[in-house]
């Protein structure tokens, strides 16, 4: 796809898409005009999002962009295979629903107490320690949160089960990111936009590493999910998790190579040989991917299928008794109503067609299609 506006620009740009709605061109049209971007693409599964299409990778020389990034810094997908038995599964999908229920808080719920992850607020620079609520923050810390966030434990070809968990960086991520573009848009609040910080200043560095620690916070939050989940499958089956094969990829930062600040916002970084996973919907499960670095998407692919309809939309316009139907009979244990109607099967793309746009971007190595669904 060849849009005239981004054309004019004279900047290189790939669209990966066959479709985009109105709001996400005029979107990377306003971003890609920015003096400071010198490259950018949108994935198949590209949609509006804020200030930066979801689905959208841009490469800025010496400046970095709070909200290119987002709120939800470090969101991402963790993937860990396992050797329980899919049949063992299946038998007892109910239980294993309820034993994760019971594990994991969801939605608004974070834990009693704080839960030890081993990072320190004190690394966080003085802006980003402003931000964190140190009394609550390490408190959600094995939470899922709410919206597209799941777990899936779901089996592939051959019938290996995985343990699949889609979060972010819950309180923390959301304070930093808040901060930094409260202080990025020059008037102290956080406002949609191409508001941006130079990577050599105190600032520009201080948002860098408050990022870099939202990651590892992210990647905290994932592990001890996958604990808990590892928990809930050994209540009712035998087996164990296979963390030397942990897949670990987040979607929405910002990394500096080769001179350019790469930043991702629900984009899958897939270098050359890179592993990733790339989710569906509750009902189709995820693809375990390997990535082919492609120059031309900033060695990034899509982060899942993609909304085709908002949250609202959504729950105005599909049917429940459509959306209960075709979750039976796909066999899938899951909450299944109106109050998860905005995340049922048909408000996003079809990921099988999704996934053959990104031939270019990466090879599929498994397709885990979910026994067990958890939403927030």
């Amino acid at each position: 796809m060849r849009l005239k506006k981004l054309d004019a620009t004279g900047k290189p740009y790939r669209i990966f898409a066959e479709y985009l709605d109105s709001g996400a061109i005029d979107q990377f049209v306003s971003v890609m005009e920015h003096d400071a971007i010198v490259r950018g693409a949108l994935m198949p599964d590209a949609h509006q999002g804020y200030s930066l299409p979801v689905g959208g990778v841009v490469a800025a020389q010496d400046m970095v962009f709070p909200a290119f990034v987002g709120y939800d810094i470090g969101c991402g997908v963790g993937a860990l295979p396992t050797s329980f038995r899919a049949t063992d599964v299946r038998v007892t999908a109910r239980a294993i629903f309820e034993g994760i229920y019971r594990r994991v808080p969801v939605g608004f719920e974070v834990n009693p107490h704080p839960v030890d992850c081993g990072l320190n607020a004190d690394d966080l620079s003085v802006l980003g320690r402003s931000a964190f609520d140190v009394r609550k923050g390490f408190r959600s810390i094995g939470s899922l949160g709410g919206g597209n966030h799941f777990i899936e434990v779901g089996a592939d070809e051959s019938e290996r089960v995985w343990i699949i968990i889609h979060s972010g960086s819950r309180g923390a991520g959301h304070g930093v990111a808040q901060k930094f573009m409260q202080l990025a848009s020059g008037d102290g609040k956080a406002r949609e936009g191409c508001f941006g910080l130079r990577a050599d200043t105190d600032l520009g560095r201080s948002y860098a590493n408050d990022q870099a620690w939202c990651l590892e916070f992210a990647l905290a939050n994932r592990e001890e999910i996958l604990a808990r989940v590892l928990s809930a499958l050994s209540e009712q089956c035998e087996g164990e998790g296979d963390w030397s094969g942990l897949i670990n990829r987040n979607h929405n930062h910002a990394e500096y190579k080769d001179g350019l600040w790469i930043h991702r916002k629900g984009a899958t970084h897939a270098e050359d040989g890179m592993l990733g996973v790339i989710p569906g919907n509750m009902r189709d499960g995820s693809f375990i991917v390997r990535g082919k670095g492609n120059p031309e998407s900033l060695r990034s692919s899509s982060h899942g299928a993609g909304r085709v309809l908002g949250r609202a939309k959504a729950k105005a316009c599909l049917s429940a008794s459509e959306f209960e139907k075709t979750m039976r009979e796909s066999g899938v244990v899951a909450r299944v109503g109106q109050e998860t109607l905005d995340e049922s099967p048909m408000a996003y793309k079809d990921i099988f067609e999704v996934m053959q746009l990104q031939s270019e971007l990466v090879d599929v190595l498994h397709h885990v299609r979910p026994i067990v669904n958890v939403k927030g």
